[in-house]
């Protein structure tokens, strides 16, 4: 995608083939999808507080609507990558 403004949609997934749903989208601009691409993985780590069991982000142009993946479609960490320090679930 050429020049704009991106912005990052958290969607929160749930299981199997049901389409994701965006949750918030993020304050934040980016110039470019490179940048907010690169973002993703921490905006992901600061918004686990949604009410789902797998949270996605998403890049966006700014006015566009985001295309929800599926939840079978999420990539998730590969084993041993995960951070166990951050986790939805709560205690």
């Amino acid at each position: 995608m050429g020049p704009g403004i991106f912005l990052i949609a958290i969607m929160g997934c749930g299981e199997g083939d049901a389409p994701c749903r965006q949750v918030r989208t993020l304050e934040a601009r980016y110039e470019s999808q490179a940048a907010c691409t690169a973002a993703t993985e921490a905006a992901v780590l600061q918004n686990t507080d949604v009410d789902y069991p797998v949270v996605a982000a998403e890049c966006v142009a700014a006015g566009a609507q985001p295309r929800p993946p599926k939840a079978d479609q999420v990539q998730r960490p590969g084993p041993g990558s995960a951070d166990l320090r951050i986790s939805p679930l709560r205690s």
